[in-house]
């Protein structure tokens, strides 16, 4: 395995520094997070050479924008919108042989689902769901990119919040470059026994999140952290470990002391 972190928790003024700073405290990778309003071919330039640069490889590729979440939303507009977004993403991460990923719908779940975890898409929502799945995975095809499907908890999003769930869904599809994307932080909402899901997903795995159960960096909640590696690595993962949480104060501090803490786990 490899350790990552996503670039919205480092210090510095540009993506080729902070790919600096991740290399000199023990990273292997950055998670790229960008905004879709500032997007541009200088950034893109950078992206694509940033590994070259630094020695720090881009495993993760998204946007982030008011219309990110709503690739199912009835209005035609802003689905259309939303997934011509999701499409750029995929199209710079089969550049960057990189993830990228996707969930039924992103937001606060108003009413919350308090009592009622685990909702089931209707058949008709399925359908239109994979349907949608294979049109944004399309600029991947031929590359060694992928458009995952992450469990997201039942608080952000209505369906698919176990990996179980997201699993079983990967599996019906007849396209490549699809799989699952496991997250601890949903995980430990969502998942009765995290080292069993993982054991369940197994090779459809193709990236992890880290943060703890309270969004906190690894080691500073309630996860079990050494079954959930010791699970991902039974199951054969070989893939980046991703930091997706708070820093818990000055990241020059907390991310070096992190890696190390990654690094005792995967052995």
């Amino acid at each position: 395995m490899k350790i990552s972190c996503a670039n919205l928790m480092l210090p510095g003024s540009s993506l080729t520094e902070k790919a600096h700073l991740l290399r000199q405290w023990g990273f292997d990778g950055i998670a790229l997070f960008m905004n879709y309003s500032e997007w541009n071919d200088e950034l893109h330039e950078e992206v694509l050479s940033l590994e070259d640069k630094t020695g720090v490889k881009p495993c993760e590729f998204a946007f982030g924008d008011g219309i990110y979440g709503h690739l199912m939303s009835p209005d035609p507009d802003l689905r259309r919108r939303s997934r011509e977004m999701y499409k750029l993403a995929a199209r710079i991460a089969g550049e960057l042989n990189a993830v990228t990923e996707l969930e039924f719908a992103y937001g606060a779940q108003d009413p919350l689902p308090l009592f009622h975890p685990y909702r089931e898409m209707t058949g008709q929502e399925e359908a239109a769901f994979i349907e949608m799945y294979q049109e944004v995975t399309e600029p991947l095809s031929g590359t060694g990119g992928y458009m995952l499907l992450e469990g997201i908890n039942r608080y952000e999003s209505p369906y698919l919040n176990s990996i179980k769930q997201c699993k079983d869904l990967t599996d019906k599809l007849t396209f490549s470059n699809a799989g699952v994307l496991a997250d601890f932080f949903h995980m430990s909402i969502e998942e009765a026994n995290i080292a069993e899901s993982l054991r369940y997903v197994a090779d459809s795995v193709k990236h992890v999140h880290l943060g703890d159960n309270n969004r906190l960096l690894p080691g500073r909640g309630a996860i079990d952290w050494q079954a959930g590696f010791e699970a991902l690595k039974a199951i054969g993962y070989s893939g980046f470990v991703s930091l997706e949480c708070s820093t818990c104060g000055d990241p020059r501090q907390t991310l070096p002391q992190t890696a190390e803490f990654l690094k005792k786990l995967i052995g």
